[in-house]
């Protein structure tokens, strides 16, 4: 059991998570649902309907900063996916991604893992995903074991389970504390041309060992629509699909409460989305309505946009939100480009909580119309999969229909287009495997499958070994390192600056690996730009640079370009000039001082800028702006001449002059900082009056550059800048 406390301020001690990893055993096993709250809860002012219990560590939404930082969390288990190939970093996107409210990690395996027919050991890199050993599984599951003490809720891990090795992985799973996994053998059957009998047995095998330790199941049937030509077309089998492998499983002796269906929207914008996928998601629920929900995208219409897999994203989880999702999954906005980047996976977590936040209660305040045609189309679907069904088994059932290739054919039922895939029955890998088990047979192991005959006076199968590794796990044998040159210790060796010896590098996949990404826009058509934004890249010292993403803003007029790269410098974290934290004084001194001097000031947004919210919640007390402390403030109001501004301050015997300039095009911010400076110069009271420059696009640095005594950008309150006033007003020797 894992008893060490993560601290928030240092960082993932990896080495540490590794010590004595062949003592861990997981302390839980089985899956976890949120906490609900009966009637919903109140937080600051806000009564929510579908929340559940907050985080005790978290990482907000960006806006939470207007709402006391508040950070709701939706009633579905969030998913996140991860790829990086090492496991030693997948640890640290882990921690990254539980505390933005990620409590469901799926780590995907390595390319082609599902094609060996045996269990990996060590911890060699991967390709597309991490190797699934037993090693990465412990470590995993150790750190998910600290993390979900940090952020104050259980963390589900998740891998997956199929290909011929799957009875053996699902045993795997089970015993080191894997809490969900893919399991489905049509998978098997139709994208990984495994035997259909061979297939079938080796997953009543795997769900009844699963079942054993509690491991929630997913199912595969949404890859027919992203496998199938016209995958809107394949709805009436994916509703098929999903029942067979819910019966399949049930009878195998998985309780429903485990059984989990895939549900993934079919279409995609330009398509009229809504009229597709939202029949298709309250069919689902209507046929399947004593099984999971898991809430997936579709991936296959993705491209390298990561702003259009978001909005996307952001109409399948509305989706989720009118039918109903048990696990909300989370596209990475950037599948569609390169392995996710793990600042990616945070931003698809985020776009799943922002939304379905958003959409609290929304089925009380909208209600699903089956009266008029979403009700036509979802009877439509469900008719057009019970005769599906039906010609399945007037056929001869599952595997003839799959011989003559009635799945994934990418015509609507009951058309055909002849392009379904089709698979040999006698055929596929592990063919001729199966060996009919005895009349005596016995297998002195826990949740294992079909006839198992139990000797006289045995009770419990593996009592006449004493136990069998799912009840004994010290009967583990734990593996380490087998090829020292392709093991998680070398490659922390490597990383080993970037991560405890203070240097700093970007990166995008793990640790130090220099990635970064350029955005930007060249004024050509699109093939010219990105050749350009090629050579751009490599001026800027980019090494290795990849166009991931060119969009088309007009044919000829101009194209948007990312370029992703790398740098082989670091930075030296000890040369770096750390400003110190602000020291803000005691509200008591800051009133004490302001009614000492009887301070006054000044404010107005200058130039030709409109914007004023900003600049009147740092004014008003209803906001806890500088009136609040005592300050008296004459607000000129927004498009101020600097010259009007500082007269204003002559007249009312002001001691500041506060300016508001969000607008920064063709630097007009700095030009009217510079301005203010020189005009008060002018009139010789530069030394008399204190400029404070404030708006998005303003930094302190740049404001005392520009002139100011000091600026401030977002997220600045009404006291730092009293506080500011203050303090400058000390230095000059008035207080």
């Amino acid at each position: 059991m894992t008893t060490e406390k993560l601290d928030p301020k240092v960082k993932l001690d990896i080495e540490h998570i590794l010590e004595n990893l062949e003592q861990y055993h997981p302390r839980r096993k089985g899956w976890t649902w949120r906490e609900e709250v009966p009637g919903g809860y109140a937080v600051n002012k806000f009564h929510y309907k579908d929340m559940t219990r907050p985080l005790k560590n978290s990482v907000p939404l960006p806006a939470s900063k207007y709402f006391d930082h508040i950070d709701p969390q939706p009633k579905p288990v969030i998913t996140t996916e991860i790829a990086s190939g090492r496991f030693e970093d997948d640890l640290r996107r882990m921690r990254m991604a539980a505390w933005h409210g990620a409590d469901h990690i799926m780590v995907i395996r390595t390319t082609g893992q599902s094609h060996i027919d045996g269990l990996l050991e060590g911890t060699p890199e991967g390709v597309g995903g991490v190797p699934i050993t037993r090693k990465q599984i412990r470590a995993s599951r150790k750190a998910c074991d600290m993390i979900e003490d940090e952020v104050g809720r259980p963390i589900n891990f998740h891998s997956y389970v199929s290909g011929v090795a799957g009875p053996e992985v699902a045993v795997l799973f089970a015993e080191e504390g894997i809490n969900g996994a893919h399991q489905d053998p049509q998978y098997n059957v139709l994208y990984r041309n495994v035997n259909m009998y061979r297939s079938f047995v080796d997953a009543a095998e795997a769900k009844c060992v699963m079942t054993g330790a509690r491991i929630f199941q997913i199912d595969g049937a949404h890859n027919a629509n992203a496998t199938a030509k016209e995958g809107w077309s394949v709805m009436p089998e994916l509703l098929v699909q999903h029942g067979i492998n819910c019966a399949f499983s049930a009878a195998a002796g998985m309780p429903k409460d485990l059984i989990g269906l895939s549900t993934v929207p079919p279409c995609a914008p330009p398509s009229p989305k809504l009229w597709y996928d939202l029949p298709y998601a309250v069919a689902l629920r209507d046929i399947f309505s004593e099984y999971k929900m898991r809430a997936q995208q579709n991936t296959r219409y993705i491209e390298a946009d990561i702003e259009e897999a978001t909005r996307t994203h952001v109409i399948d989880t509305l989706i989720s939100a009118l039918t109903r999702a048990d696990i909300q999954s989370t596209i990475t906005p950037d599948e569609g480009r390169n392995v996710p980047w793990h600042y990616n996976n945070i931003r698809g977590i985020e776009t799943a909580k922002q939304t379905l936040v958003a959409l609290d209660g929304i089925k009380e305040l909208v209600k699903i119309d089956r009266d008029g045609p979403l009700g036509e189309m979802v009877r439509d679907l469900k008719e057009r999969a019970i005769c599906f069904l039906e010609e399945v088994l007037e056929i001869g059932g599952y595997f003839a229909a799959v011989e003559k290739g009635f799945f994934v054919d990418s015509a609507k039922y009951p058309e055909r287009n002849g392009d379904g895939i089709a698979r040999d029955g006698k055929g596929g890998v592990g063919a001729g495997s199966l060996v009919k088990r005895e009349a005596d047979y016995f297998a002195p192991v826990c949740s294992h499958f079909g006839h198992n005959k139990l000797p006289a006076g045995v009770n419990k199968a593996c009592a006449p070994i004493g136990g069998c590794t799912l009840c004994k796990p010290e009967k583990i044998v734990f593996i380490d390192e087998l090829d020292p040159s392709d093991s998680c210790n070398t490659r922390l060796e490597k990383t080993l600056p970037f991560r405890k010896g203070g240097k700093i590098r970007p990166e995008a996949e793990w640790a130090g690996d220099g990635v970064m990404l350029l955005q930007f826009f060249v004024p050509e058509e699109i093939e010219t730009a990105r050749v350009a934004g090629l050579e751009i890249a490599k001026k800027m010292g980019l090494h290795d640079p990849e166009v991931i993403n060119a969009q088309v803003m007009h044919p000829c007029e101009g194209t948007f370009i990312e370029v992703k790269g790398k740098v082989d410098f670091a930075i030296d974290k000890a040369t770096l000039k750390i400003p110190p934290k602000e020291v803000i004084l005691p509200e008591d001194d800051l009133r004490a001082a302001v009614k000492k001097v009887g301070l006054k000031v000044v404010a107005g947004t200058v130039g030709e800028d409109e914007h004023s919210v900003g600049l009147r919640e740092i004014l008003d007390i209803k906001h806890g702006g500088i009136e609040k402390y005592g300050v008296k403030y004459h607000y000129l109001g927004t498009s101020v001449p600097v010259g009007k501004l500082i007269d204003a301050a002559i007249e009312t015997g002001a001691q500041a002059i506060l300016i508001s300039t969000i607008i920064s095009h063709n630097d007009v911010h700095r030009a009217n900082m510079k301005k203010l400076d020189e005009l008060c110069r002018e009139k010789g009271i530069r030394d008399k009056i204190i400029l404070i420059a404030g708006g998005t696009q303003v930094s302190r640095d740049m404001a005392k550059e520009s002139g100011m005594d000091d600026g401030f950008g977002r997220g600045t309150k009404g006291i730092h800048v009293v506080n500011s006033m203050v303090k400058t007003l000390k230095a000059r020797g008035v207080i």
